[in-house]
Order: structure tokens, then sequence, then C-alpha cells
């Protein structure tokens, strides 16, 4: 029953170790000149989640092991909760025991919390954190002056409903199994994506059945039929030498790139409208808490799952959209094409995208961009069609599964988003 409940802080529910609640280092005592390829990885605000994955395990910087050691009081270990003290206010992650590393160093805007086990399961507090109930206290308590943050006092005196143990760890698993799913669905796509990257790369840039077969050779991982249709010589193009039979053409000659409209213009003028994907929403792969803009705008504006969309400024981002039905803000492409298949326009923009970003970062303008012009510029290798119709059979079923994915770990997400609230109030009961 909801009696059974209690309700307590946050300090009350620490280890009883003696920096079992605890913040970064100060300022002066972790510097970026303290930073290495290897050693005791940092947290920093990276590496924690605002939405999906209890916690982020890349893109880590390092301090050596001695430096670890003259900032003991500040290491976390697997199992404790870590939440952000300063810049995006809510982050909270509780590091996990399945990476490479037994210890890592707080960065200056973290703090960590190890729970006392005899009084409250990790992930189930994890999730409290997760809650909107959460988030909003914690911007109500902070302190606004400067950059918007809270400090330890804060975290301390956080008030926490707490059912029984077992009901803590139930909960817990309920929630982790769909969290689980979704990052299983993750480090899928991107096992897919770097199959379907290494074989573009393969065929389109290294050319790799083609010499195969000039050098008297049966190309590796192909049937006798596909290897057929391969051509057993390079010829000189524009672009140097490329397969025998093969086109050069640019870019924009194989798909349309539709820009996105002012949406400002185009006000809601009805109870909810469609919402507005900027760049924003693009790398955060959803459209929650933007902006809203008429629904009665052009159709082709009009953005579903599995559509591909390219932003061209700023931050230089493609990506397959499953974030459900939005409209098409400006600075983003949508992109399709009447005549050749996803997987070929999708794959030539990731392989030219490099390049686009070097293009933007030169910019001397504050939002640095491309143009028309780059499309165009961008050339791109069409195979003779029945040669491409067998490519089809292999490529779009790996974009097909990782749209699949995507729209799987939406609802998942949707379902664990439904369930956190109900489960941690109480009004949802498990055994």
């Amino acid at each position: 029953m909801k009696f059974e409940w209690k309700t307590c802080t946050i300090d009350d529910i620490k280890a009883p170790s003696r920096n079992a609640i605890v913040g970064g280092p100060f300022g002066s005592d972790l510097v970026r000149s303290d930073y290495q390829l290897k050693g005791i990885p940092v947290i920093r605000g990276t590496n924690l989640s605002e939405g999906d994955g209890k916690f982020v395990g890349n893109d880590f910087v390092f301090v050596s092991e001695e430096k670890a050691q003259q900032l003991s009081a500040n290491l976390a270990f697997p199992g404790d909760l870590v939440f952000t003290q300063r810049g995006t206010l809510g982050q909270v992650g509780i590091v996990p025991d399945n990476l490479a590393y037994s210890k890592y160093l707080l960065s200056q805007s973290q703090m960590k919390l190890a729970c006392d086990p005899n009084k409250a399961d990790a992930t189930f507090v994890y999730y409290v954190f997760r809650s909107v109930e959460m988030l909003e206290y914690i911007r109500n308590h902070s302190i606004s002056v400067g950059v918007p943050h809270i400090n330890l006092r804060i975290l301390k005196s956080i008030p926490i409903s707490l059912p029984p143990l077992p009901e803590q760890r139930a909960i817990a698993r309920i929630l982790s199994s769909l969290d689980d799913k979704i990052e299983l669905n993750r480090r899928m796509n991107a096992t897919l994506e770097a199959m379907a990257q290494t074989l573009f790369r393969a065929w389109f840039v290294d050319f790799e059945p083609v010499k195969a077969k000039a050098a008297g050779m049966a190309p590796v991982g192909l049937d006798a039929e596909t290897a057929a249709l391969f051509p057993s010589a390079l010829v000189e193009s524009e672009l140097g030498p490329i397969p025998q039979g093969w086109e050069v053409q640019s870019l924009d000659s194989i798909a349309n790139f539709l820009n996105g409209l002012a949406l400002q213009k185009y006000p809601v003028n009805e109870e909810e409208g469609l919402p507005v994907i900027k760049i924003s929403q693009l790398k955060k792969g959803t459209t929650e808490g933007s902006d809203r803009a008429s629904s009665s705008i052009p159709a082709p504006y009009i953005v579903e799952d599995g559509d591909m969309l390219f932003s061209w400024s700023g931050s230089l981002e493609v990506t397959l959209w499953c974030g459900g039905y939005g409209a098409l803000n400006q600075h983003l492409f949508k992109v399709t094409s009447e005549n050749f298949a996803q997987w070929f326009y999708y794959l030539w923009t990731l392989h030219h995208l490099p390049e686009f970003r070097e293009i933007a970062a030169d910019k001397a303008t504050t939002m640095g961009h491309i143009q028309r012009k780059h499309l165009t510029n961008a050339k791109v290798l069409i195979p003779n069609p029945p040669l491409l119709a067998a490519m089809n059979d292999v490529f779009t079923p790996l974009l097909e599964r990782q749209i699949n994915n995507l729209r799987e770990s939406r609802t998942l997400a949707q379902v664990r988003d439904s369930l956190l609230p109900r489960l941690i109030s109480g009004q949802l009961r498990v055994s």
C-alpha cells in the first residue's frame, strides 16, 4: 500500500562511506592540461543522458592514475549516481559496471551519490531523477545567479518518496528492461551503419570487387551472380580511375534537396499543429518540447518516419528521422529521389559530409553552412542498372532495419515515459 512508502531526503539515503555524496574537483585542481589519451576516464556532461539510456560510455577524456589518486575524494564507481551541477540541469547517469573501467573521476560540473543499498536502490533513485516532477523541482530550486546551477546542499535536501526495497527493485527492473532494449537497438544501429558504410567504401571508393576481377581473382564476399555484374577494369574520368561503365553525376542530380520553411510564417491556427523539426530536434531524434507550426503547410514540408534529413548549416548532420510527424524548418533539407533508392543518396551524402563540414567550418560567419553549389560539386558514381539493382538488395535491408529499430525505440520510450510517473508515485503497484 502507498502508506508503506517513506519520504526522506537524498542525504538520508547516502552510503555510510566518507565520500558518498561529493562534487567534482575545484577548478584549479583539474585543468585541461591534465587530460590525456588514456588512463582514468573523466565523467563530463557529455557522458550523461538527457533522454534514453542511463549512461553514455564514450567521448571520455582521461587523467593519469597519479592525478586520480590526488583527487581520490572526487572519484565515482560503478553503481554511483552522477548529476550535472551546472550547465544542462537535470542530466543524470548511473555509472555502469559493464565498461572497461573500475573507477572514474568527476569533472568540476558533476556531483555523485553512492546510495546505501539497505535504504535505496540506486536504479530506482535514478528513475526518480528522470521524472518530470523531479526535473521541475531541480529547476525551481536551482541558483539563478550566473549560469543556473545546483550544489551539494540542494542535492542533499531534495525530498524523495521510497517504497520498500523489494518494490524499488521491481520498479527499477521494469523501467530498466525498456531502457536496455532501447540501448540494444542503438548499438545494433551503430553496427548496421558501420556495415553499410564499410561496404559502401569497398564498392564505391576502393573498388575492391573491380580490382579483384582485374587481377584475375574472385571478389571476396560476393556470390558468382553478383560478382559477374561488376566490371573488371578501371577507366579514366574527371575523378580519376573509376569502374568501366559507371557514370559520374552530381549529388543534387540523384536526389531532391528540399529546404525547409521559415515556419514562423505558419503559426499554429488549430489546437495542436505540427511540431517544428529544427537542428536541435534532429540531433536529439525527438520533437519533445519543440515549437509548433500550422499543420496546413504544403505536404512536401511534412516530415515522416523514415525520411532522410540533412542540416546544412550550424551543426551539419545527416540522419534517418524517426521522431514522428513534424514540420521541416529552414536550414534543414528533406532529401528524396524518384529514381534512386534511399540508401544510395543517404550513403553518398554521408560520404561527402566531412568535406561539407570543412566548407562550413571555413565560413567567416557565425554559423557555417554549405550552399547549393557544393551539392553540385559533390560527385557520385552510378553503376550500371543491373548492378545497382543487385546493390539495392544488399543495402536496402540494412537501412530498413535501422528505421525499424528507431521506430521500436520510440515506442519503447513512450511506454517507459508513461509508466515512470505511475510507478515511482505508487499509482501503479508491482509485486
